[in-house]
């Protein structure tokens, strides 16, 4: 996924709130195609593997769960220089602190209910894109 992808999702508090369409447009008219895109839950397993990486966070048993709280939707996204501009897309984690403009700016509700995740790294987004969907899915 180097490079050219990055993963994303559509998180429980922007999918409740039907979002789901804005945000897509909103990818794809920034230059984005998606590659595979799949609306799915997580469970409390699935959501404390994911976001292992946060496991001796104050706020890790908060985002686990938020993120079982309801479906989301990952997303596999190409685009040139895939990371940085998704990243600027989506604006800061803060929404308060966000860009005019951007997805979180638009659609966020808190620093914890962001409404959209994306991946940080071409490695992070390969071990993301591929805790969701499989080789075949995703092409």
């Amino acid at each position: 996924m180097t490079g050219r992808y990055t993963f994303s999702m559509i998180k429980p508090d922007a999918v409740r709130s039907n979002y789901i369409g804005q945000i897509i447009s909103e990818i794809t008219e920034a230059g984005f195609q998606i590659r595979a895109m799949k609306y799915t839950s997580l469970s409390t397993n699935q959501a404390r593997s994911f976001y292992a990486v946060h496991k001796e966070r104050p706020f890790y048993n908060e985002l686990v769960e938020f993120m079982c709280s309801g479906p989301i939707v990952a997303l596999v996204l190409e685009n040139e220089n895939a990371i940085e501009s998704f990243r600027t897309l989506i604006g800061s984690t803060d929404p308060s602190k966000a860009e005019k403009g951007t997805i979180r700016e638009k659609y966020a509700e808190s620093i914890q209910n962001n409404a959209v995740h994306g991946s940080d790294s071409d490695e992070n987004a390969e071990i993301e894109g591929n805790f969701f969907f499989s080789q075949l899915e995703r092409f």
